[in-house]
């Protein structure tokens, strides 16, 4: 049986179209596709990512067992509510899991994990804990529910319905979160536009959602958030990485540090094996739709494209591909769709940010 987060019943009162989304019932749609991603390059719009799991990480070895975990470098939070961007790495180096950490205090930390990977990604952790006999605690938060609200309005938008948090987060700089009463609420977000996510208690999640509503912001399901993260250039777990690609092959060396002498999982892998693709976008030049899994064909040899749509801000097709190196931006490159070989261009991999194309 499917599983289902705290605002299920809302949007099938708004007539969503479901799907099963790694195991849980969530919303695709609630009309038109192509009007929600608008919605959220031009004004706002709402998206229910209470599948997602936040994790609490407490006691006096959080940093260190953080340190060990993943390969970006805990050391770089150190303001109250400061979020990092990393991925989890097994000893081969390939991605157990991206996740966001947050940093509330010295010896507390929250981890946001993606729905189809918490179950493993809790076990990862608790195996980590018990072979490196450190003293902290590690708590799934499933009590609280996760509303994303994104777009040039969202602030506005927030503060509109939760009068109460803007004195707490009218100030809040990009990819920082504060705990304001019961909510937490973070500048982080998943389309390239600016927003909030915000934490709550699940009880008080189905209200927020309604009066968000009531207050014009649109409801978006699922096909928008993929490409609206798409045009903003991020990885998307399962598809532009997994436990057998390197953050390296997958565009995210910048979220390796390999600085000074600090030890964790996957390390020594990443140090021995480097980097082996690149990792590029691609606008297509003819007419047809770019797919994850289709063949790029390159003077150096085949790439593959990991994630790929029609771009509604753009007005054209684009991917994400692992290219063999050598590529360079600017190239002209081939897809073979159908038996076709169709002509596109390789631009850096972020398309469209703050509601304007980048390429």
């Amino acid at each position: 049986m499917l599983k289902k987060t705290v605002l299920n019943a809302a949007h099938r009162a708004l007539g969503a179209r479901m799907v099963d989304f790694g195991g849980w019932d969530m919303p695709v749609n609630y009309g038109s596709q192509i009007e929600e991603h608008h919605a959220v390059r031009r004004d706002c719009g709402m998206f229910d990512v209470s599948h997602m799991c936040p994790i609490d990480i407490a006691g006096p070895a959080a940093r260190a067992f953080l340190a060990r975990l993943v390969a970006n470098d805990v050391a770089k939070l150190r303001a109250p509510g400061k979020a990092l961007y990393a991925c989890m790495l097994n000893p081969s180096g390939g991605v157990v899991d991206d996740l966001i950490i947050y940093f509330l205090a010295e010896g507390r930390f929250r981890v946001v994990v993606n729905a189809g990977t918490a179950d493993k990604d809790i076990r990862w952790m608790h195996d980590r804990l018990a072979e490196w006999k450190l003293d902290l605690a590690i708590t799934p938060r499933r009590d609280l529910a996760m509303i994303a609200v994104q777009g040039p309005n969202a602030r506005a938008k927030v503060w509109q319905v939760l009068p109460e948090t803007e004195a707490a987060t009218r100030e809040l700089k990009p990819f920082f979160a504060v705990e304001a009463g019961d909510y937490f609420i973070a500048s982080t977000g998943y389309t390239g536009e600016d927003g909030y996510e915000i934490m709550l208690p699940t009880e008080r999640a189905e209200a927020l959602w309604a009066a968000l509503h009531a207050a014009g912001v649109a409801p978006c399901g699922l096909g928008a958030r993929d490409t609206l993260r798409l045009e903003a250039g991020m990885n998307l777990y399962g598809q532009d990485m997994d436990e057998n690609i390197s953050p390296l092959d997958a565009g995210l060396a910048w979220t390796v540090s390999l600085d000074g002498d600090r030890d964790f999982v996957g390390r020594a892998a990443l140090v021995a094996t480097g980097q082996q693709r690149g990792f590029l976008g691609l606008v297509l030049l003819d007419k047809g739709v770019l797919r994850s899994h289709q063949t790029v064909l390159t003077a150096w040899g085949e790439g593959e494209i990991t994630s790929g749509s029609f771009s509604p801000t753009l007005q054209q097709s684009i991917a994400l591909a692992r290219l063999p190196r050598g590529v360079a931006v600017g190239d002209e490159v081939h897809v073979l769709i159908r038996d076709k070989r169709l002509k596109a261009k390789v631009v850096k991999p972020v398309f469209a940010r703050h509601g304007k194309a980048l390429v």
